[in-house]
């Protein structure tokens, strides 16, 4: 199991990184292709014909190690590189790129909220993940926008200690089964503003009032993934949620 895995770091040799994998590497990579082809490829047809979201296979990854790996021990998680994760979602994509999205799909929140979020922030968020199998969602992509970015167009209205949010996010990884979201909104409108200071992102729990999801995307080769339109109106959070 990962959980018994020892941290490792990347090999210098001379001034160049070395291509190969350490054995701790190797072992990360090794857990998680048992775990593809044992766990997800028996019943990956299964789960692509129905649609249905593999929550037991969910909930078996979450419960080794093999969810969420890279959030920082301080939090629970295993802290593992860069590499190291990309080792494991690889191999976990062996055995089928849906089941593994259904997995892995969290840390498209999770890596914002890492890098910028304060203390107070991670420690309730990146915390009930490791503590719980439970999913995240990345709310940026918008029906107008795509994932351009600098072409965002839901807001957020500072209104005295709170923020009032309304918009729409499209192809939401995770969306209709999110605990909480990762939200990326306008806080200047003024369109001349630069990008890098027109914006501000929110962690928003998914039981606030004004968030409502869409049905659930069909998408090829994706259908067990739970991918959904998510829009908010009027949705009021505190400013102790923006990073």
């Amino acid at each position: 199991m990962l959980r018994k895995l020892q941290y490792c770091s990347i090999q210098f040799q001379n001034r160049f990184i070395s291509l190969v994998l350490s054995d701790t590497e190797r072992e990360y990579r090794d857990v998680a292709m048992k775990f593809a082809k044992e766990k997800i490829m028996p019943v990956a047809a299964h789960y692509d014909s129905t649609g249905e979201f593999p929550w037991d296979i969910v909930k078996e990854a979450h419960r080794i190690g093999l969810m969420n790996p890279q959030i920082p021990k301080k939090y629970g998680g295993l802290e593992l590189t860069n590499l190291e994760t990309v080792l494991v979602v690889e191999a976990l994509a062996y055995g089928c790129s849906a089941i593994q999205l259904c997995i892995m799909g969290s840390s498209l929140a999770v890596a914002p909220l890492n890098i910028a979020g304060n203390e107070e922030q991670k420690k309730k968020y990146l915390g009930m993940l490791t503590a719980e199998p439970i999913i995240a969602a990345y709310c940026v992509t918008e029906p107008s926008a795509g994932s351009d970015v600098s072409s965002i167009k839901m807001k957020a209205e500072k209104k005295g200690d709170s923020y009032i949010l309304n918009g729409t996010k499209a192809w939401i990884t995770g969306g209709g089964l999110a605990q909480w979201f990762f939200v990326l909104a306008r806080t200047d409108p003024d369109l001349k503003t630069p990008p890098g200071k027109a914006f501000s992102a929110f962690i928003v729990d998914g039981d606030t009032k004004g968030i409502s999801r869409g049905k659930k995307e069909q998408n090829m080769g994706q259908r067990c993934s739970d991918t959904r339109t998510i829009t908010f109106e009027n949705v009021i959070v505190p400013k102790e949620v923006k990073i």
